[in-house]
């Protein structure tokens, strides 16, 4: 973990590119293959899998953003009440961007339907895809930072973390489309397409640390308030919506606990 460290702190955006490359495209595009010779994805399934992202993304969130932040944040001001200020409004003001991107962009989901400004002449499918974009955009921006902090335990976090929730979420997102009634290389092609943003995302977040690693805990704070708009906004009352409750209960509270023993066992 010592040479990561060394070597990410010397290529700051070799090694965002990796990671979101390894845990955005990569890591959805794995989940999405069965899609070329399943049938079909029960919702209650379905549910279940982006249930579980979810917990595996609220731990992410908490045990390798939030908290190293929070303690970066206090090595630099030289007080806890300070920090954890500093740290919550930043929070705040990455889940206030990821809001205004849903009001100004227009997207589609699979189960609530159209969102943001009246219909656009978009196709679609590409309606869909904008709409997982800026669901993937602020993992890609974690996975980015993470890499780029020089901190192995914060950058192989984060990019565990996001790759084990992408791979269930690859195979959802692909099999939706399924559904709709796109072909199978078309839905896996798409589903593919929506992990590769992820890779604009890391070379983002690195972008903003290759300025100052002094902006490090702002933005794993920043990082922190995206994912928590999308668990919150998006992808939990998703799991919600066709009236299995207890099953994606039960598998988010399973992707929290297996994200909270992989970060200890990182440490």
């Amino acid at each position: 973990m010592d040479t990561l460290a060394a070597w990410s702190a010397s290529s700051p955006i070799v090694a965002a590119l990796l990671a979101s490359l390894l845990g955005g495209f990569v890591a959805t595009s794995v989940g999405a293959l069965p899609v070329l010779f399943i049938g079909k994805l029960s919702p209650k399934t379905g549910n279940s899998m982006l249930a579980l992202a979810a917990g595996v993304m609220l731990a992410a969130t908490i045990f390798s953003l939030l908290i190293p932040g929070y303690e970066l944040a206090v090595q630099m001001l030289d007080s806890r009440k300070l920090a954890a200020l500093g740290v919550v409004v930043l929070m705040m003001l990455g889940g206030v961007g990821m809001a205004t991107l849903h009001r100004v962009l227009p997207h589609e989901h699979f189960s609530k339907g159209h969102e943001g400004p009246q219909r656009s002449r978009m196709a679609q499918v590409w309606l869909f895809v904008l709409a997982i974009a800026i669901h993937n955009f602020p993992e890609g921006l974690a996975m980015g930072v993470g890499a780029a902090s020089g901190d192995a335990r914060i950058g192989l976090g984060v990019t565990l973390g996001i790759g084990m929730q992408n791979v269930p979420e690859g195979l959802a997102v692909a099999m939706a489309l399924l559904g709709l009634g796109y072909e199978r290389l078309q839905s896996l092609a798409v589903a593919s397409l929506t992990g590769a943003i992820e890779v604009f995302g890391g070379l983002v977040g690195a972008g903003l640390l290759s300025l100052s690693q002094t902006l490090l805990p702002a933005a794993l704070a920043l990082a922190a308030g995206t994912m928590l708009f999308v668990i919150s906004d998006e992808v939990i009352p998703e799991t919600h919506r066709a009236g299995y409750g207890d099953s994606p209960t039960a598998a988010l509270f399973v992707g929290f606990g297996l994200m909270f023993f992989l970060d200890v066992a990182l440490a």
